[in-house]
């Protein structure tokens, strides 16, 4: 053995027991492992940091501040709130509905455009159910990666497939040629998580959070909503009054009349026919007010609702500063609601608090307010003269006119890949589209980029390079075209799905399918095989990467969902295997 390919071996050895033992962070083993590689001189300097430049790390951090982009205009808050409406609260259905969603979505973009989109979404759904994220996120990268095999874009290295064929004379498969073969994969899939997810999926337990504000003031209520009707005795009163704190015991939020949303209404708002109505308070206080008012209540179908609900609103602490100028004011003479844009919800000074009207008592230096709004117009008050915000800022404002926008240079940005662009291109083009357009900042795109996983896929792509300058990946797959030669044609096509699958957990999917396809065509006429079969079969296992984090998907997925090799190992394990028995049957009945 040549010494280059003893040393890769080495290299590549030590980094796999590094990454199984999880001691080192995976980003620092991927780049220590890729300096080895330049110093042990298998690849040059350049080629050392090549793969931070690659096509797969562009599209990474581009596809990262898309799918901000999409969050932070509710997009995807709706999406999780449909879920929702339609599976409920069961864990099962929920992991079934999200993962056919990917799936499907995968077949026609990239995959890890689908995943993207989706991770908010599930990180919302997470929240709303109190499902840990660990339970979904991977079964939907999976799914991502499967309905990569469902049509013939759906993946890098089908798409490659069709231009190898033509290279070597053959015809190229269709559109949907390949979707015998994918649907199966992703419906045994889905089948799969939704009936033995429990058993293999990693059980990760949630950080336990810190008590929220409603909390620790019990006032941690689901924020209610109806609609005021022509008939209601409501109709055409001001916010005073209405006496909605007094009567009912409920704290009027907002009011939303078409598309303009009022926070924190002032009292001389007038109530009208058509309107919205968002309320804080105990079921059975607005079960009262429903009964006593006419209103319909809007339930799940509410606009205003995930409007509030979206991450961009909450409650927050306040304090009266020393020396500040409201002091023995009260807050209906400084207009609180007109001047701060928030809706006071308690009040506490000196050891006393008040739920109820206190809106004409003197505000006191040191004095508490529980105040509800955008956390945009709460973080301002950070530096106010008058008020000390307490409460750190959970969320950002979401930013919903700009929604139809951000979708349209989403789905722009993907239709560029089918133009022959590259997908870096297409995607960092969309990415910068978000900023132009106002959707994001500057700041905000850096922010939304997981830099561990951008420097881990940059660490691993040069493996890729060194397989090839040393001839390691030639000579394995040769060897193997040897040892299979006069085989059954079942045999040929396990093992080559067997070889695909740990050439492209090693080296790029699309790589392994450009190194793999000549060989099995030259093969293919030593065991009477249709060489054709043989090309997908390669095409379609390079996508079985379940099993590391080296698919561009799972690094994706890794952190947010707090995974480690070992999980990847059990779960990835079970598919890896199931993948290959479905693919190398179906294949070989129906091609």
């Amino acid at each position: 053995m040549d010494n280059s390919i003893l040393l890769l071996s080495m290299v590549i050895a030590a980094m796999l027991v590094l990454f199984i033992s999880n001691r080192i962070r995976l980003d620092l083993v991927a780049i220590v492992a890729c300096l080895a590689l330049a110093w042990l001189s298998l690849i040059s300097p350049l080629e050392a940091i090549s793969g931070f430049a690659s096509n797969a790390v562009v599209a990474m951090a581009s596809v990262m501040i898309l799918g901000y982009g999409i969050e932070r205009t509710g997009v995807t808050s709706r999406l999780a709130s449909t879920i929702i409406k339609y599976a409920g609260t069961n864990e099962k259905r929920i992991i079934s509905t999200v993962s056919m969603t990917v799936g499907l979505l995968s077949s026609v973009m990239q995959n890890i455009g689908a995943a993207a989109l989706f991770l908010p979404a599930i990180r919302r759904i997470g929240q709303q159910t109190s499902i840990p994220t660990s339970h979904l996120m991977m079964p939907m990268g999976f799914a991502a990666i499967l309905g990569g095999t469902v049509t013939m874009i759906g993946s890098g290295p089908l798409i490659v497939l069709n231009d190898l064929l033509r290279q070597n004379g053959m015809e190229p498969f269709s559109m949907f040629a390949v979707t015998p073969v994918g649907l199966p994969l992703l419906i045994a899939g889905v089948t799969l998580f939704a009936l033995a997810g429990s058993r293999i999926f990693p059980n990760k337990k949630e950080k336990k959070c810190q008590l929220t504000v409603a909390e620790i003031w019990g006032i941690d209520y689901a924020i209610k909503t109806c609609i005021l009707p022509r008939s209601s005795n409501l109709s055409g009163k001001t916010r005073e009054e209405a006496s909605f704190k007094i009567k009912y015991d409920l704290n009027l939020l907002a009011i939303r009349k078409n598309t303009e949303v009022t926070v924190a209404p002032s009292r001389y708002a007038r109530l009208e026919s058509g309107q919205e109505l968002a309320f804080l308070g105990s079921k059975e206080d607005f079960n009262d007010f429903i009964s006593a008012s006419g209103c319909v209540p809007t339930e799940n179908r509410s606009r205003l609702k995930s409007i509030l609900d979206s991450g961009g609103f909450g409650l927050a602490e306040l304090i009266v500063r020393p020396k500040a100028s409201i002091i023995d004011k009260t807050l209906r003479e400084i207009g609180f609601r007109q001047k701060f844009s928030i809706e006071p919800i308690v009040h506490f000074s000196k050891m006393r608090e008040s739920r109820s009207d206190f809106y004409d008592t003197p505000l006191a230096a040191g004095d508490t307010i529980i105040a509800f709004g955008s956390w945009d117009t709460l973080r301002l008050l950070a530096s106010h003269q008058d008020l000390l915000l307490l409460t750190h800022p959970e969320g950002e404002e979401i930013r919903y006119k700009k929604g139809p926008l951000a979708v349209m240079i989403f789905i722009a940005s993907l239709a560029l890949t089918f133009t022959g662009m590259p997908i870096s291109i297409a995607l960092l083009t969309g990415a910068v589209a978000m900023i132009l357009a106002e959707i994001l900042t500057p700041d905000e795109a850096y922010h939304a980029i997981d830099w561990k996983s951008v420097i881990l896929i940059g660490g691993l792509i040069p493996f890729g390079i060194a397989m090839e300058n040393t001839g390691a990946s030639r000579l394995i797959a040769s060897s193997f075209v040897d040892l299979l030669a006069g085989a059954h044609p079942i045999a040929v096509m396990l093992s080559l799905a067997i070889l695909t699958t740990a050439l492209s957990l090693i080296i790029s999917n699309v790589a392994a399918t450009v190194l793999l396809v000549p060989l099995v065509l030259l093969l293919s006429a030593g065991i009477g095989a249709d060489p054709r079969a043989l090309a997908l079969l390669v095409a379609v296992s390079s996508q079985n990467s379940f099993i590391l984090p080296t698919h561009q998907v799972n690094a994706l997925l890794m952190d947010p969902g707090g995974y480690t090799i070992r999980d990847y190992l059990k779960a990835g394990g079970v598919m890896t295997v199931l993948f290959i028995c479905i693919e190398t049957t179906f294949i070989y009945l129906l091609i």
